[in-house]
């Protein structure tokens, strides 16, 4: 029960999308979202785009989605858990 309720307090604490600037390969600037895991979706990303780039606006150069599934046995039991690994590429329009 404790183990659930850090794990559950983890999930609070990093319900964002992270954000990390890169360059598409013509060398327009970009920006990498991330919004994976349980308490993230897709909203996180969109709001994170819409932040980034105001009332300029942005498109969606890049999408993808997988769900992941980690299990482990410990000497306190075992553990499974199921995610979903969300990433999204945008630039701001000009």
């Amino acid at each position: 029960m404790k183990k659930l309720i850090i794990m559950l307090c983890c999930l609070l604490v990093t319900s964002c999308a992270t954000v990390s600037k890169t360059y598409t390969a013509s060398g327009e600037e970009a920006y990498s979202l991330n919004c994976s895991g349980t308490a993230r979706g897709w909203d996180k990303c969109l709001k994170a785009a819409g932040d980034l780039c105001g009332a300029k606006g942005y498109k969606i150069l890049d999408r993808s989605s997988e769900d992941t599934a980690t299990a482990s046995l410990t000497s306190s039991g075992f553990f499974a858990s199921k995610s979903n690994e969300r990433s999204m590429l945008v630039s701001c329009e000009k």
